[in-house]
């Protein structure tokens, strides 16, 4: 059978617009490298815990798009599970992001919001023009918060310097004078009560789905499949590397069930001293605070960052990364019966709220046009 579309990859990007295509009354199958759907959103119940373990690291869904709130709102209810993280840091636990919280405790102090700017403003060095992440940080918060929380956990998360990586990395994380500590200020926050895996389920409902299976090693046999494809992997594997590898980073989890009731007391503690392995331990009961867990058990996930080029998870966006995608994005213009889509395949960092109104502009353009 040729279908009218075969999207390569069953996470959020493929997932979205396979939907669509779908409703929109187009015949697709969807096809993963995995043995599962939901990329890196998977989630799955731990053994007879009932935990809910996210098997790629902690998501928390956050937007104030109405469209994106809407579209997800579809296929699942959630829980009004606010983001707070905490930093180990020299054996001590600090509020992330940087807050008065945080500035307080590190330096011994008792600021009042009106006090923050002006004592920051002391700690900073003057950078008119930051170029790295390290310049960047140091020109906002000053070189002692950046040596204790942002040094040691990049090098640890990136595998390089953080001179190494574009200043505006260090933008994602806000810097705030009052004692909010919730990690994201979006509208719209939670977790999917039922988890994420659910949420794929409904969006794929009657769609044929083949998994563990490689588009790229018979590339030509399922190109045969259909008129159109929709590929979400990695854009260098694509074009076989003929402009070079592009750096991303990947992350590896070790899983423990513990005989106890709460290991942390929170869904996500980073662990900002390089001496640490890891880059933090999530505790998934956390997250589900309406559910009534076993008391007798929790479950944790340590997550170190690493490189395997056969799970990409993160671009690093080198600069000399940034000139060779910019030949795979001249090369992708070229593939005519070809839509790419995702962060693997757009070589950018996208969160979930980002990644569904991405693709549901993609296949209206796909599909009308414009």
């Amino acid at each position: 059978m040729e279908y009218d579309y075969l999207v390569v990859g069953a996470g959020l990007f493929g997932a979205v617009f396979a939907q669509q295509l779908k409703e929109s009354g187009k015949s697709v199958l969807v096809i993963d490298r995995r043995k599962h759907i939901g990329g890196n959103c998977y989630s799955y119940s731990y053994e007879d815990t009932g935990i809910l373990v996210h098997a790629y690291g902690t998501h928390i869904f956050h937007t104030s798009d109405q469209r994106t709130w809407d579209y997800i709102n579809r296929f699942t209810a959630f829980n009004r599970y606010q983001h707070r993280v905490l930093t180990t840091y020299g054996s001590k636990v600090f509020a992330m992001p940087i807050n008065l919280g945080t500035i307080n405790a590190y330096f011994g102090l008792n600021l009042r919001p009106k006090d923050a700017e002006a004592f920051l403003a002391s700690k900073r060095e003057p950078i008119p023009s930051p170029q790295n992440l390290e310049e960047k940080a140091i020109s906002l918060i000053g070189r002692e918060l950046y040596e204790a929380f942002i040094r040691g956990y990049t090098r640890k998360q990136w595998g390089c310097d953080p001179r190494q990586l574009p200043a505006g990395v260090i933008t994602r994380l806000p810097i705030r004078n009052s004692f909010h500590d919730s990690y994201f200020d979006d509208v719209y926050q939670g977790i999917p009560l039922e988890g994420y895996t659910p949420i794929f389920e409904r969006m794929l409902a009657g769609v044929p789905i083949e998994l563990g299976v490689d588009f790229l090693a018979d590339r030509e046999a399922w190109m045969k499949r259909a008129k159109r494809v929709v590929y979400t992997g990695p854009i260098d594997r694509y074009f076989e590397y003929c402009h070079g590898r592009l750096n991303w980073r990947s992350v590896r989890f070790e899983t423990d069930r513990l005989a106890e009731s709460d290991y942390q007391g929170t869904s996500v503690m980073n662990y900002a001293d390089e001496s640490v392995p890891y880059t933090r331990i999530h505790e998934p009961k956390h997250l589900h605070l309406e559910k009534p867990w076993n008391s007798a058990a929790t479950v944790i996930v340590r997550e170190f960052s690493c490189v395997d080029n056969d799970a990409p998870y993160y671009p690093v966006n080198f600069e000399s990364d940034r000139d060779v995608y910019a030949k795979y994005a001249d090369l992708e213009r070229s593939e005519q019966r070809v839509v790419f889509g995702g962060r693997l395949a757009k070589y950018k960092y996208y969160d979930m709220h980002q990644v569904i109104p991405a693709a549901l502009t993609a296949v209206k353009k796909e599909l009308t046009g414009s």
